[in-house]
């Protein structure tokens, strides 16, 4: 009888256990579950899929791998395997080719992408646990190396490695093309990672992201339908034209140009849509190659044809041709030259000026080509690249004068010459001493190379110097943005300010009109009398079941990219703060009232109408109305106590700012970024004066940089205001401290 009972037992025990579901976990490794790389190879083929996609001409530009996560039509690859905003084709390993419904999800910073394919009952690989890895653990890679369809590779898991502030999975295994997006297998056929780059150091090291980074994504969908993910980079096309092939983005207020054209010698071009321009003009645009030995600059006086002037960089000088036909036997060079002026491989700003008697071709503010050729008098303007150049454009401009940067005051131009001369005459002297020093081998060697380190002390300090200079030139900016008042401050120029702190390349202007154009499509289909909860409806369809923009998760959320409004917009993935900052400036534009509320610990928003009671929104949960009860839980969850009447109260947009720039504030105090935290500091006072806290905070941070003036304006203004909480004999001890540094 007790035989019986236990075995009873055991039955029991086994008929409760619920079977494991495709794509889940699976069970625990054991020596006995290995299988032989034949029985892995046979068993996990069947879920490997090549992922293609095509280029402007329909051919496929790009080819990688990709493995069935979920029966139900999902696959796991990499997102640079996808490409955005291109076609995207799947084919299985049985030879069907399968159409792409969706991106369900994408995450640019772990370089993974879930699509959806429209089929049923795919076979799919189980996911493994990351976390659990051993080093030097066997594993096999399957994928299609340089086109080679359904291949596989044995090596070993020989560690993990951080590139680019990611942990990764690091292979004993040589990675080729088309590999990226295969899976990582156990012996137990468990997906442990995805495979995403190869070693630039050996050909026998790759790289994989943990398999515990896909289950992540997995769990936190937002899905984009093929027809929004195809506008993804796409060109505005009420802005601009390309010509003569080539792949032409637009992204972040740049211009991409890459691929060849099929104009002879590559030659593509790219026409604004604005009506070609009446004598005088001015044309400028920066411009970066990727190659020097390339070309790629301002076309302008073009015929939609083979006809147009170019001024150009190519192989390290700048050229002025005249195009008068399709190839190069009717393209005269008018001039060509070297500048010192110009800058390889970084941004140069290029202009044109144009009149009835000559042209003029610029390059960072000075004159560098003049021609009295005006065989095309007029006709559109636009961008032109040439061969297999890759470049970036940026700050395209068209007007009756678009000239350089502001010019300096003559005092300001003074105490930069000052400041510089000894660099300059240093330098000089650099370059006399090893033009006169032939076979004189007798010379203090270490007298040479302290004149070195000094020049390299003096460039540090300019780049400092430049870098304050800027910091200081956007704090106004922000500054100006609040001059007016709370109501008229434009929120989102504020937010791009914030941004720019951290990044000077920041285009604010090309988000402000990223944001229009958004507002355009959202309105495109809503009738003229659209009530506001109808513009509500369009948006939020817009934003969440069409473009895909989400909430982040996991370790991701504390990334500074998160707090960026223009990295948002870009990578569609925010913060509660910055993702309803984006959306209270598009409702505004759609004319529908819509405030921030700063919940604690959760930033939502509420739908304000003239009539009725508002409505809570939860934007970083795609939108989802939050009631009364739902928000007292909410903030219960987050803080441990009921949720408040203050709570719920509207937020400024000056205080929206300040919450961005606390978060960023607070994430360069746990990552002890000094320069950040006084740069996020300098932007907090600037908006909230007479904030004690936050003066405090600034002091200190400014006395551990050494910048001992602004540390003691800060700790003065303490002791003159004298304001409650604040314990003034510390402040003062501070004081004496900054005093005896100086001494």
């Amino acid at each position: 009888m007790p035989c019986q009972r236990w075995w009873l037992l055991f039955v029991v025990m086994v008929l409760l256990v619920p079977s494991r579901l495709p794509g889940d976990e699976a069970p625990a490794a054991t020596a006995e579950t290995e299988r032989t790389i034949e029985e892995l190879t046979e068993q996990a083929r069947k879920s490997i899929v090549v992922v293609s996609f095509s280029g402007r001409d329909g051919r496929n530009s790009g080819l990688g791998t990709g493995f069935v996560v979920d029966p139900q039509g999902l696959i796991a690859t990499n997102l640079h395997v996808i490409g955005e905003g291109r076609p995207i084709s799947v084919q299985t390993s049985d030879g069907r080719r399968l159409d792409v419904t969706s991106v369900e999800a994408f995450d640019r910073h772990v370089d993974l992408a879930l699509i959806r394919v429209d089929a049923r009952d795919l076979p799919a690989l189980p996911l493994g646990d990351s976390s659990s890895i051993r080093q030097g653990q066997s594993v096999i890679a399957l994928g299609n190396p340089q086109g080679l369809k359904y291949s596989v590779v044995a090596g070993v898991l020989s560690g993990t490695q951080e590139i680019d502030r990611r942990t990764m999975l690091q292979l004993a295994i040589p990675i080729e093309p088309g590999n990226s997006g295969g899976p990582v297998l156990d012996r137990q056929g468990r997906v442990l990672g995805v495979v995403t780059m190869k070693s630039a150091v050996t050909d026998n090291l790759g790289f994989a992201m943990p398999v515990n980074e896909l289950k992540s994504l997995r769990d936190r969908p937002n899905p984009t339908v093929m027809a929004r993910w195809l506008t993804i980079g796409a060109l505005d096309s009420q802005e601009w034209t390309p010509l003569m092939g080539g792949r032409w983005k637009q992204r972040a207020g740049r211009i991409l140009a890459e691929g060849q054209g099929n104009g002879f010698g590559g030659r593509t071009i790219c026409l604004s849509t604005a009506p070609a321009p009446e004598t005088p003009f001015d044309l400028s645009v920066s411009v970066k190659l990727d190659n020097e030995e390339g070309a790629a600059g301002l076309a302008f006086c073009a015929d939609g044809g083979d006809r147009h002037y170019g001024f150009y960089p190519t192989s390290g000088r700048l050229r002025l041709t005249c195009f008068l036909g399709p190839d190069v036997n009717s393209w005269p060079v008018l001039a060509e030259v070297r500048s010192e002026h110009y800058r390889p491989g970084e941004w140069n700003d290029l202009r044109v000026h144009f009149d009835k008697e000559r042209l003029e071709c610029f390059v960072n503010g000075h004159r560098v080509i003049e021609s009295t050729d005006l065989r095309l008098a007029s006709g559109r303007v636009g961008l032109a690249k040439f061969r297999t150049t890759v470049a970036e454009f940026r700050g395209f401009r068209l007007g009756t004068t678009t000239g350089a940067a502001a010019t300096p005051s003559t005092e300001l131009v003074q105490e930069l010459e000052r400041q510089l001369s000894t660099v300059g005459r240093r330098s000089q002297a650099g370059r006399l001493a090893t033009r006169d020093l032939g076979d004189r081998a007798s010379l203090p060697l270490e007298s040479v190379r302290d004149r070195a380190r000094e020049l390299e002390r003096q460039a540090r300090e300019l780049r400092q110097a430049a870098t304050v200079l800027h910091e200081r030139r956007t704090l106004q900016e922000l500054g100006q943005v609040f001059a007016g008042g709370d109501d008229q401050a434009d929120l989102f120029r504020a937010c791009l300010l914030v941004a720019r702190l951290d990044n000077e390349e920041v285009e604010v202007e090309a988000y402000l009109r990223e944001l229009d154009r958004m507002v355009r499509d959202i309105s495109r289909d809503l009738p003229a009398d659209a009530t506001e909860v109808q513009k509500l409806a369009a948006l939020n369809k817009y934003l969440f079941a069409e473009c895909g923009f989400h909430g982040t998760r996991g370790d991701h959320y504390y990334h500074r990219s998160n707090s960026y409004v223009n990295e948002v917009l870009d990578d569609r993935e925010g913060l509660p703060i910055t993702l309803s900052i984006i959306y209270i400036e598009l409702a505004r534009r759609l004319g529908v009232p819509v405030v921030g509320v700063g919940l604690p610990a959760h930033f939502v928003v509420r739908h304000e109408p003239q009539a009725g009671p508002g409505q809570l929104i939860d934007v970083y949960e795609r939108a989802a109305a939050l009631s009364h009860d739902e928000a007292d839980a909410l903030v219960r969850a987050n803080v441990g106590r009921p949720m408040q009447a203050s709570d719920l109260e509207s937020m400024t947009r000056r205080g929206m700012v300040l919450r961005v720039l606390r978060n960023l504030r607070g994430l360069a105090e746990q990552q002890r970024d000094a320069d950040s935290h006084a740069r996020y500091l300098d932007a907090i006072v600037l908006l909230d004066p007479d904030n004690p806290e936050e003066r405090v905070r600034r002091a200190i941070v400014m006395f551990s940089q050494e910048r001992r003036d602004e540390a003691l304006s800060d700790v003065n203004w303490l002791l003159e205001k004298k304001p409650d909480g604040i314990n003034l004999n510390q402040v003062e001890d501070l004081r004496q401290a900054i005093l005896r540094s100086d001494r």
